[in-house]
């Protein structure tokens, strides 16, 4: 394994987890639904890469970005992924993170990309304030330029994914500052805004399409949409996380929203095995309590084979049927990749473990799965593969 340093400071949960998980032991394969496409640490010192909790990101010509929290000169790395005439992929970085001023430990922030192909994203630290930087890489000559466009100050470090809006502003989270937006000034550089202070955050961000902003905060007990009117944000939230049998706890990863605003998550624990639940809040649109949420608990894990702890957002495929993962049990403990398939009517969501991780193969799935239009499902893992710093892998169901 390489070597690991500047640690990140992440929540108890995530550490305590990744410490139990540490003493688990290869199983032998299940059938052959998997393929890890790359094992991160391939090279000398790491200098692929290694530690991956971020999505992966397509750009519509079979290649995927993605990020890595280690790695590269020691502090992450961007990467590239691509496939290779006559079978297999090749990763290629883009850009290896200094711990300086270029920001440093990308952790759970994977880049996304805009209409000219850059790509965005932040770092949990580095940056003239050693707090965590929002960056640019745009395509130059062959190569990759890192821009550093907005260096926190404070105490800000943010953590997942950005999103874009369709006049091109940025929208981010941090652990205490809450949500901020950076939008262009015009004059080549950025203004920074705080549109919402509530912190202790657990999720990342989701915009509809009416540029509503959904996250969970405070330590993950509500869900709150943001919604924009003139310049100004206004916060509501939505739902407030009871835990217990009936309810979900301590919600993770990015909210999902389909076309009539009912919203679509994941929590680590509650339900009715304890072992966390994919959940949907709907809005009630008519009569007195119209404008607030009612929740309906899609499917409760039970904690063995069916997996639990889910800490990735889910994703949906064009007929409504949920993807997502669990971080513990499985066949072997190590996690596991579900399908929700969508119900006929009124009947209950159904679960399929598509793939249970072996350890050999990834172990720790933490972020976001990737659907292409052939169904077939693509995401990271923290640690696990051959050389036991985390994969890249492919589920065709």
């Amino acid at each position: 394994m390489s070597e690991k340093v500047q640690r990140v400071t992440v929540s108890v949960l995530t550490l305590a987890l990744f410490s139990t998980l540490l003493l688990l032991s290869a199983h032998a394969a299940q059938a052959q639904t998997e393929t890890v496409l790359y094992n991160f640490c391939s090279q000398a010192g790491c200098a692929d890469g290694s530690n991956s909790s971020a999505s992966l990101t397509p750009d519509g010509a079979g290649n995927f970005y993605g990020t890595t929290t280690y790695g590269g000169l020691g502090y992450g790395t961007v990467f590239e992924l691509s496939p290779s005439e006559g079978g297999g992929w090749t990763e290629t970085v883009l850009y290896a993170f200094t711990g300086g001023s270029d920001g440093a430990l990308p952790y759970t922030s994977g880049v996304i990309s805009d209409s000219v192909g850059n790509l965005y994203g932040t770092t949990f630290h580095g940056g003239a304030n050693g707090i965590g930087v929002v960056y640019e890489l745009s395509p130059v000559g062959g190569n990759w330029q890192e821009t550093v466009i907005w260096s926190f100050e404070g105490a800000a470090l943010p953590i997942g994914n950005l999103i874009m809006d369709a006049s091109g502003n940025l929208y981010g989270l941090s652990e205490n500052y809450g949500v901020f937006e950076l939008s262009p000034n015009g004059s080549g550089g950025w203004n920074e805004q705080i549109i919402c202070n509530i912190t202790s955050v657990t999720s990342a961000l989701t915009m509809d399409s009416a540029g509503n902003i959904y996250y969970t905060g405070s330590s993950g007990s509500s869900m709150y949409k943001l919604s924009p009117s003139g310049g100004t944000w206004t916060v509501t939230a939505i739902h407030n996380f009871a835990g217990g049998t009936k309810d979900g706890s301590d919600p993770q990863g990015a909210p999902s929203v389909d076309s009539a605003g009912n919203v679509y998550g994941v929590a680590a624990s509650g339900g009715a095995k304890n072992a966390g639940v994919v959940f949907k809040l709907s809005p009630i649109v008519t009569g007195k309590k119209k404008g607030t949420y009612t929740e309906k608990l899609l499917y409760s894990f039970k904690g063995g084979k069916d997996g639990s702890f889910p800490l990735a957002g889910i994703v949906f495929d064009s007929v409504w049927n949920i993807y997502g993962t669990t971080s513990l049990d499985g066949k072997s403990g190590a996690g596991t990749v579900f399908e929700l398939v969508a119900p006929a009517g009124k009947a209950a969501y159904k679960e399929k473990v598509l793939w249970s991780f072996n350890v050999t193969d990834g172990t720790y799935p933490y972020a976001s799965l990737t659907l292409d239009g052939a169904g077939n499902i693509y995401g990271t893992t923290w640690e696990g593969g051959s050389n036991e710093d985390g994969v890249v892998f492919e589920v065709t169901p």
